[in-house]
């Protein structure tokens, strides 16, 4: 009789056996999944990061720090410890910022047109495609696109304290329009 049942016992020690094993690697396959996905965590922290062109949408400069037409596109803020921030700025002929400060400093990259800085108390100068400025920390300055041409530019500073800009009063057509006759118009408060 037993003789007859061992190829049944037999099968049923295999189908075990089977189940075990698939169990065991069921397993250890979410033990290694876990162990991905915690990796994948630690390493999302330190992975290259990839804004994409047209996933943010474009932002209208905000009419007390801007005159004219100012898109801001492509936004950026570093996570810590980075404290840097920037954007392409595009100003339509006539737009410009205010008067303003950052407290680390600024750096404009032309990527387009031509447009002006200027310093408080110092020349208007142009800028064109190509150029980089440095705007030193807490120098009051504005820039813009000039009377006739747009400019866009990349613009890049750091952040102090939570801070990145300090807006001050409106660039008035007059100090503005300097930039059309060479000369400087002068910057009183």
């Amino acid at each position: 009789m037993l003789h007859h049942k061992t190829p049944l016992i037999l099968m049923g020690m295999i189908t075990l056996l089977f189940s075990y094993i698939n169990i065991s690697e069921a397993k250890d396959m979410a033990i290694h999944q876990k162990d991905v996905n915690a990796r994948s965590s630690v390493d999302d922290a330190k992975a290259v990061k990839i804004a994409r062109i047209g996933t943010q949408a474009s932002i209208k400069g905000a009419a007390e720090n801007f005159t004219g037409v100012v898109r801001i596109d492509s936004s950026f803020k570093g996570t810590d410890p980075a404290h840097v921030s920037g954007a392409i700025v595009t100003f339509e002929p006539g737009a410009r910022t205010a008067w303003h400060t950052h407290p680390l400093g600024q750096t404009l990259i032309v990527t387009a047109g031509a447009g002006w800085v200027q310093q408080w108390d110092g020349p208007i100068q142009e800028i064109k495609q190509g150029d980089t400025v440095w705007i030193p920390a807490g120098v009051k300055h504005w820039h813009g696109a000039t009377a006739t041409t747009g400019m866009t530019h990349i613009a890049i500073a750091e952040t102090l304290e939570g801070k990145v800009v300090e807006w001050m009063e409106k660039v008035s057509d007059g100090q503005y329009h300097a930039g059309t006759s060479g000369k400087t118009v002068p910057t009183s408060n």
